[in-house]
């Protein structure tokens, strides 16, 4: 049995880039951990915004964590936070810091860049997405060679939609993002599954592309 930290910036984002991956190892018995930078999209008032943490300080509390839990793999973001969100890159930051620190293992999940270039068109079509400018999605998240983790968690495709759902605050919004989201939910599972039945992660110290099993089997 492994631990794996998965380390995400708010609520909901566990499940959007790892929530298959995350129940595909839980289902082969290894004991999964989810850490949240932020109460929500907007912390509460009286706290440090996370996006103005001390870098260190922030890695060195996550790093106690790996530590105490004895951590084999810790799930991050790519270096972009995926669409550049403030909050999402500096968990890139914390995340590679608190891997520096404890000299575990960090895969940091992505998607690839051409598949959301791709998927925005139809999408602004629809007018569902419309305040990302192309140019910028497409300096998003990662290359598709540059992926070297393609995790198939379709079978886990029910219980990533099931978890969506129970973020339903997330989800309430009148706004395009919450309208999007209401989209997601009521997919039946086979389509579901056929659009979101895939995950992506980049080893930083590794090139070849491997499976779920993999990512255990050298933690």
């Amino acid at each position: 049995m492994a631990t794996v930290l998965a380390f995400h910036a708010h609520p909901d984002d566990e499940v959007l880039l790892t929530g298959g991956t995350l129940a595909g190892l839980a289902a082969d018995g290894h004991r999964v951990i989810i850490v949240v930078a932020c109460d929500g999209v907007t912390d509460p008032p009286d706290r440090i915004r996370f996006v103005r943490a001390d870098l260190d300080e922030a890695a060195a509390r996550l790093a106690d964590l790996i530590r105490s839990e004895r951590v084999d793999v810790l799930l991050s973001y790519d270096q972009r936070g995926g669409y550049g969100h403030r909050d999402h890159v500096k968990v890139h930051q914390v995340g590679a810091r608190a891997a520096e620190m404890t000299g575990t293992r960090i895969l940091e999940a992505t998607l690839p860049r051409e598949l959301v270039a791709w998927a925005c068109y139809p999408l602004r079509l629809a007018r569902l997405v419309v305040r990302y400018d192309p140019q910028v999605i497409r300096s998003s998240f990662t290359p598709r060679k540059a992926i070297t983790h393609r995790i198939d968690v379709r079978r886990f495709a029910g219980r990533k939609q099931t978890a969506m759902a129970a973020h339903h605050h997330e989800w309430q919004g009148t706004g395009r993002a919450g309208r999007l989201a209401r989209v997601m939910l009521a997919l039946p599972v086979p389509l579901f599954r056929l659009f979101f039945g895939r995950e992506w992660f980049i080893d930083p110290a590794a090139t070849r592309s491997v499976t779920k099993h993999d990512i255990l089997e050298r933690a």
